[in-house]
């Protein structure tokens, strides 16, 4: 398959910028068209990453490269992040966790895999557990780092402690607000979640802190649609499924830190409910865990394929 080279900062140079090793940067079509940008290296069977927010794929690099020793690694930027087509929000499909995970599906075959691992993180979990309802011929594994599902997401947060997630708020508004305040503020607003979130700001370098930054800058209409989906056609989908039955048919582990303690609620009864075969664990590092601790990540997204 030819590749087409992708030379922006997020692209290829991204990759020798941060020292990622290994790995070619790739442009293909998503389930409708839209580019998705990815990095593919390594060899064996293969493995999607994806990532959260606010952050690209840059988030997987020393994961990534742990990974490829043994694995076909795939690291994409979701729909509306990073280097990938942002297409305008012309209705609530258009960033449709069923969507975006359509487009991983899309990647995946367009390099050759019917059938693949998937792990995600933050937002690339809800999609990754979106493939994994609708795809379930193609996920093998599913691995999910630090949330709960949409429609539980929605159901916990309740009172005062919903405060941690005022953003979930803020972006499931109407369009045009949000969009505004967001934008004229972007760097304070993307980077509170860059300092808030992360247990060990050193995972975090100012490189990769400003790169962040920048690319969330330049995506707010998407990023923004992303979110204002989980606020309504995302739940809607989730609800069909629950009443339907449907769940997840493979192998699942789930990596949290300890927000169940700390909001009140029973965060692996949440994903039992949804994933028969489920290994639950907590971890210490911070909600940038795949930065903070990537032997910790590696290891777990190892044991998940070895079940």
């Amino acid at each position: 398959m030819e590749f087409t080279e992708f030379t922006e900062f997020t692209g290829s140079a991204q990759s020798a910028q941060f020292g990622v090793r290994g790995f070619e940067d790739v442009r293909l079509p998503g389930a409708d068209g839209v580019e998705v940008a990815a990095w593919v290296g390594g060899s064996g069977s293969p493995v999607v990453l994806l990532h959260g927010f606010p952050q690209t794929r840059l988030m997987w690099r020393h994961v990534a490269e742990r990974l490829a020793a043994e694995h076909t690694v795939i690291c994409p930027d979701l729909r509306g992040y990073g280097a990938s087509g942002k297409p305008a929000a012309t209705g609530p499909e258009v960033y449709a966790k069923r969507t975006m995970a359509a487009d991983v599906v899309a990647l995946a075959a367009a390099l050759g895999h019917r059938r693949f691992a998937l792990v995600g993180h933050d937002r690339g979990a809800l999609v990754a557990f979106r493939a994994g309802l609708d795809h379930p011929g193609a996920v093998s594994h599913l691995g999910i780092l630090d949330v709960v599902p949409t429609l539980d997401m929605w159901d916990v947060l309740h009172g005062t402690s919903a405060a941690v997630g005022y953003h979930l708020y803020l972006m499931a508004q109407p369009p045009g607000l949000p969009e505004t305040m967001i934008a004229n503020s972007a760097d304070a607003f993307f980077g509170s979640f860059l300092d808030a979130w992360a247990n060990d700001p050193a995972a975090l370098p100012p490189g990769v802190r400003a790169e962040y930054l920048r690319a969330s800058a330049a995506a707010v209409p998407s990023i923004v649609a992303d979110y204002r989906a989980s606020a309504g056609i995302d739940v809607l989908h989730d609800r069909a499924d629950l009443d339907a039955g449907t769940r997840l048919a493979m192998p699942v582990t789930v990596v949290q830190q300890d927000w169940g303690a700390r909001l009140g609620y029973d965060a692996a009864g949440l994903w039992r409910a949804w994933a028969p075969d489920l290994d639950h664990r907590l971890t210490r590092a911070g909600h940038f865990m795949a930065e903070e601790a990537p032997d910790e990540i590696a290891a777990t997204v190892r044991a998940l394929l070895a079940r």
